[in-house]
């Protein structure tokens, strides 16, 4: 008899376990760009419009974190998130702590308890209160003011990641950009050429087939191949 309700006791034991796992984790990231990108800018820093629905996310997680009012500071974080959770289920004017101005431009934010879970709004909030922070913000900054410095040949490169097969003075699928620089030094056409419809066979030692970039304007072609004549 003892055994029968021991092993009656551990099946309801383990089936309790089963009942209240936690729930699968949630990618915030993910869930963010899904569910909030359509109003809020994600950028950072935010590429700010005179039109945009909604502020960036950017702002509203600084403004957030910094407004609540938690009874310890330690749970600063928790509170933050916690006060998403809520808003963002049944947001009113009362619990808002926007300012008066960011208000009455935007104003008030629809409930999204029909699109969006306590979990899930959990979850973006985490993630904002993570990957919106100072630090982030002044390495994002940096980040973009080293590209803002690169000549415009070479962000054209970047953007359509030619420099997944080709760095400037190394070999990797492809030539370099030096290497073809000295081939074609007095042929830029010819650079524009391959660049816009493909090549293949051009290069002894390379096999794989240069894709045609047609999607390049007559313009960006221009640009980038003139970079890569002036390669210094």
């Amino acid at each position: 008899m003892i055994l029968k309700y021991t092993i009656l006791f551990a099946a309801l034991f383990f089936t309790a376990c089963i009942d209240n796992k936690p729930e699968k984790n949630l990618d915030g990231k993910k869930l963010l760009e899904q569910k909030c990108a359509s109003c809020h800018d994600l950028t950072m820093p935010p590429l700010l419009s005179p039109n945009e629905p909604a502020p960036p996310i950017m702002s509203v997680s600084f403004h957030v974190y910094d407004f609540v009012k938690p009874n310890d500071e330690s749970q600063r974080f928790n509170t933050a998130v916690e006060f998403v959770v809520d808003y963002v289920k049944e947001p009113s004017f009362e619990k808002s702590i926007c300012d008066k101005e960011s208000l009455k431009q935007y104003g008030l934010m629809p409930s999204q308890k029909e699109k969006v879970t306590d979990d899930e709004t959990r979850a973006i909030a985490k993630y904002m209160f993570t990957h919106y922070t100072q630090q982030n913000l002044s390495e994002a900054m940096k980040a973009k003011a080293k590209y803002d410095a690169l000549p415009q040949g070479e962000k054209i490169a970047l953007k359509n990641n030619c420099l997944g097969c080709h760095k400037v003075d190394k070999d990797l699928v492809g030539p370099s950009f030096k290497s073809i620089q000295e081939k074609f030094i007095s042929s830029k056409s010819a650079i524009k050429e391959s660049i816009k419809n493909g090549s293949k066979g051009k290069w002894e030692n390379f096999r794989a087939m240069m894709p045609s970039y047609k999607q390049l304007t007559d313009e960006e072609l221009e640009t980038l191949s003139e970079w890569i004549i002036n390669l210094s």
